[in-house]
């Protein structure tokens, strides 16, 4: 399973080395990210609502592309599909639902969280799709 040989490999290395992969990381992030979230309260009637909050502002991130080839039912590759995923610190909480905008390269994207994260000692991988609306 995954988390054990990612675990496994984390308790080889030492708490420094952890820490130096993690900077060589980092180095790499080249935008920042807004992470929003809808979230209930109570209005004075005492109906819930639902208000938007920025839980995460100005995160260091990485955005990156890459296409893998779909196939369809066992016939040749079909098409390329774009997988979009973000790189950001391991302590950073993203929660389904949540609509993520990154900031890179001049431009602004808005997404959503398409999966759960790969968290590492180092940082967390996120796959994204695009962003649609509050579900």
């Amino acid at each position: 399973d995954d988390d054990g040989i990612r675990k496994g490999a984390a308790e080889m290395l030492s708490k420094g080395q952890i820490l130096r992969a993690r900077k060589a990381m980092e180095r790499f992030y080249d935008g920042t990210c807004t992470i929003t979230e809808r979230q209930p309260y109570k209005r004075q009637n005492g109906s819930t609502g639902f208000r938007t909050v920025d839980v995460v502002t100005d995160q260091p991130c990485r955005l990156s592309y890459s296409s893998n080839f779909s196939a369809d039912k066992g016939e040749r590759a079909s098409g390329k599909e774009q997988v979009i995923r973000v790189f950001l610190a391991p302590e950073v909480e993203v929660h389904p639902g949540s609509r993520i905008t990154i900031t890179q390269n001049g431009r602004t994207g808005v997404y959503a969280q398409s999966g759960q994260p790969a968290v590492y000692a180092t940082h967390q991988e996120i796959i994204l799709k695009l962003w649609e609306d509050w579900a």
